[in-house]
């Protein structure tokens, strides 16, 4: 037998969580479960993602962006 546990929740949620049942008499633990499994990546990012990523972000903070407009313009696109 498992455990359970009550939690509180607001109302919205539940109904959020109701509208996420595949079938009326589904558990609302294995729609959470379903929801939580959807979430949780458990593939790490390689380092030539990490790298990727940190290269990014240090072009955002030196002002290196081009607007949608420039880059539809570019390619030829607009």
């Amino acid at each position: 037998m498992s455990a359970s546990t009550t939690i509180c929740i607001d109302p919205k949620v539940k109904d959020m969580l109701t509208s996420l049942k595949r079938y009326p008499r589904e558990s609302y633990s294995s729609v959470v479960k379903r929801l939580t499994n959807m979430a949780i990546d458990d593939e790490t990012l390689s380092d030539e993602a990490i790298n990727g990523i940190e290269e990014a972000l240090e072009d955002i903070k030196q002002g290196r962006l081009h607007s949608e407009e420039e880059v539809l313009k570019e390619f030829d696109l607009s």
